[in-house]
């Protein structure tokens, strides 16, 4: 299934040229890349316009827009004029890159030399010179098949940046006290260009009333639902709820996007939740996550944002999970823990939120705690409506975005694997491996004060969430050691 909610990143490539040097040197190398882009199944749109003047930059600004390029990646094909290139930059509206070019022959090294590693620093001069965040490959001046990997990695990358700017977070509910961690400044949101829309609970119960059980949308959601749980389905009676309650959060979504492209949801779900609307809307959270909105629990804004960040780095659904508790020594013996140890290992735990697609298993079942809580241990009723299951195995990336207390912006990203362990428990769950992860448990999760919720991806991409986050002017990311290099404050005896 294509996700929705989910930006179509157009990249175009545009060569530079340096007045004493031929353009013809530019023009053959883009296409040269554009060849290999080709080759590869790498959409991009080499511009026309070679830039070699001020006047040149106003025509590739105007050949990108028509377009419809929302992303653009700087070639030089030679040394480049420095100021036109990234004047190009600074009037761009979406990511920057650059890549150069490296020399192909000896026997051109007297004709046809393009001195791109002197470009390539004179441009990340003028870049800072006008405050340009700009990504650069670690190996920026390159052939042009090898390129292609380095284009790749950029569409990627500018995906997270033009939906992260392009974001409204919705949220429902006052961020509950039990949850503090989840209550954090949203003021560096708006830094980052994210728009905020917070509601009352009663917002959500309105809109919930508004649609009947017999809408032929509801109707409609009944049966998909009744197909993709197959014999799991348990409680038929409890779909017309849930499915009125998809129906009311697509409406809302549709019709509150505004003057942002996407959004995302980060909604109360509990304890008053379940008395009002007759059911936990875990299933139908898992569902719009499944196509591309993800649905953060316990109005967690910054779980929900990074929930989109590693949907957006990953091209796939993602899940939010509480990073919940240790493995019992006795489920380890004979299993392969992919490079982790037994005290690297951790449950990713939540009540039932995860796409059914990224799960070995499900099933449409109630929520035990809240059962406990609401119903007395009592036969669920108003407690039903989480789906559970295992979480899939294979790579995964662990990662979270938050604002500390003073509005300043900090992130964690740490890849490894979900193992092919039965958890033995409950809800939406599966078990991490993650190398290193227990020192970097202590003192980075620990001793930076993140929350207990994480966003978690099924592939690995924390190479893109990193650069992303660079782009965004997030300077404080973490990942985790290996050992013997100390984290900071963390005690050398």
């Amino acid at each position: 299934m294509k996700l929705m909610n989910t930006p179509e990143v157009k990249l175009a490539v545009v060569a530079v040229s340096r007045d004493c040097f031929p353009m013809s040197l530019s023009q053959s190398r883009l296409d040269a890349l554009k060849a290999a882009c080709d080759k590869e199944g790498v959409e991009i749109i080499a511009l026309k316009t070679i830039i070699e003047n001020e006047n040149d930059t106003l025509k590739a600004l105007k050949e990108a827009a028509d377009a419809g390029a929302n992303a653009a990646m700087i070639y030089l094909g030679n040394f480049g004029p420095e100021g036109p290139e990234t004047i190009f930059a600074k009037r761009f509206n979406g990511p920057i890159g650059l890549i150069a070019a490296a020399e192909e022959k000896g026997d051109g090294l007297m004709g046809s030399r393009g001195d791109a590693y002197c470009g390539v620093l004179n441009a990340s001069y003028n870049f800072a010179l006008r405050n340009i965040p700009v990504h650069i490959p670690d190996v920026p001046v390159k052939l042009p098949h090898e390129l292609v990997s380095d284009i790749k990695h950029f569409i990627n990358v500018a995906r997270v940046i033009i939906g992260v700017k392009a974001l409204k977070v919705i949220g429902f509910g006052p961020r509950p006290e039990d949850f503090y961690a989840c209550n954090a400044p949203i003021k560096p949101m708006y830094d980052l260009g994210i728009e905020v829309m917070e509601n009352s609970e009663l917002d959500l119960l309105v809109q919930y009333k508004s649609v009947k059980e017999d809408d032929a949308e509801v109707l409609e959601v009944i049966k998909d639902m009744e197909k993709e749980l197959g014999k799991n389905v348990n409680y038929p009676d409890l779909l017309p709820r849930i499915a009125r309650f998809e129906v009311a959060l697509m409406r809302y979504y549709n019709s509150h996007l505004g003057a942002s492209k996407f959004a995302v949801f980060a909604n109360k779900c509990w304890p008053a939740f379940e008395s009002e609307f007759g059911f936990v809307p875990c299933y139908v959270n898992s569902r719009l996550a499944k196509r591309g909105i993800p649905v953060a629990c316990e109005v967690d804004l910054y779980g929900a944002v990074s929930e989109y960040m590693v949907q957006l780095a990953s091209l796939s659904p993602a899940t939010l999970l509480d990073i919940n508790n240790t493995v019992p020594n006795d489920m380890i013996p004979g299993k392969d823990l992919k490079g982790a140890t037994s005290t690297d290992l951790f449950m990713g735990f939540h009540c039932g939120n995860t796409a059914s697609d990224c799960m070995t298993d499900c099933a449409l079942k109630y929520q035990l705690i809240m059962n406990r809580g609401l119903e007395n241990s009592g036969t669920p009723d108003i407690t039903r409506g989480t789906i559970e299951g295992t979480l899939r195995p294979g790579d995964t990336t662990v990662f979270r975005l938050q604002s500390s207390a003073d509005c300043k912006l900090s992130s964690y990203i740490a890849e490894g694997n979900i193992l092919d362990i039965d958890p033995q428990s409950f809800g939406s769950i599966g078990v991490f491996g993650i190398p290193n992860f227990s020192r970097f448990y202590r003192h980075v999760l620990v001793a930076k004060n993140y929350p207990h919720h994480a966003a978690i991806g099924f592939k690995k991409c924390g190479k893109v969430l990193f650069d992303a986050l660079a782009m965004l002017g997030v300077k404080d990311v973490k990942a985790p050691l290996p050992e013997g290099v100390l984290y900071e404050g963390e005690n050398p005896f």
